[in-house]
């Protein structure tokens, strides 16, 4: 592509929550990350959230507060726990927020109704909220997110494709009029390569995975083109999991590899390549 990418790396907080965040920080900070994607549960003390702020901005890192616990299938409890979700964070300076949103049992209208009250809050906040393309949710695959990216022009994106290749068992080539339009619309990646039969890879970095880590670094630099000739920041979040998410090995438990090693391969592999 012509011209340089500004990429920004934020660094998962998910499979790392045994390590203080005394020693969390730091150690993000002397791998080269830019910030941190902080999964906030809902019960999360102001005490907490100003202690993890505190200590990020001394070290010069952002953050990224990410909204993934509210599962109630009652939808008016799940519409009341969400927006008190973004009550809690809203006093903390942000560089967007990631929503898992919504779910996948309720209909258009009601996980409409999550989508625009978001909109409300970026308006009010003036902090980008995108949502994840993630199960479960209510982006939860190509040809249903197709339609509320198509009746909500504003809606903004943060592409783990990973989830929508596991739920259609393929890597997307009959829905490529979904993914492209998936692609004008994101602000934020979730780096993580799935392939037809699950959301995540054992090791990205075996010859055998080499077919889906393409597909994926291919729709990513597509993102980055765009992001590219606009001007913008793209912001990346290398998201390999921790075990039962990271595939393990029967009887011992034992993960496949290292869900720090992979998510650091994965920000060098984006500088190298993007």
């Amino acid at each position: 592509m012509s011209g340089k990418t500004q990429l920004e790396f934020y660094c998962t907080r998910w499979g790392s929550e045994h390590i203080p965040w005394e020693t969390f920080i730091p150690l993000v900070k002397s791998c080269g990350y830019d910030g941190i994607e902080y999964g906030i549960a809902r019960d999360t003390s102001h005490e907490e959230l100003d202690k993890v702020w505190n200590l990020a901005v001394t070290r010069g890192l952002k953050i990224i507060p990410h909204h993934y616990d509210t599962v109630t299938p009652e939808f008016s409890k799940h519409q009341e726990q969400f927006e008190a979700w973004f009550e809690l964070v809203s006093p903390y300076d942000a560089e967007k927020i990631n929503a898992q949103t919504g779910r996948d049992i309720f209909d258009f209208t009601a996980n409409e109704k999550l989508i625009r009250f978001t909109e409300h809050y970026w308006q009010s906040k003036n902090i980008n909220v995108v949502h994840e393309t993630h199960r479960q949710r209510s982006l939860f695959t190509a040809h249903v997110a197709n339609n509320y990216l198509q009746t909500i022009p504003s809606l903004r994106l943060t592409l783990d494709i990973s989830h929508w290749v596991c739920v259609a068992e393929s890597f997307l080539a009959d829905q490529q009029e979904a993914v492209n339009l998936a692609i004008q619309r994101t602000d934020h990646i979730h780096a993580r390569v799935g392939f037809p039969e699950g959301p995540q890879v054992n090791d990205p970095r075996a010859p055998e995975w080499a077919h889906a880590l393409n597909m994926h670094l291919n729709w990513w630099r597509a993102v980055a083109r765009r992001m590219t000739s606009e001007g913008g920041v793209l912001t990346i979040t290398p998201e390999f999991g921790p075990a039962p998410y990271m595939p393990c090995l029967p009887y011992s438990g034992t993960p496949c590899a290292d869900q720090w090693e992979i998510n650091l391969y994965m920000m060098n592999l984006w500088r190298d390549q993007l």
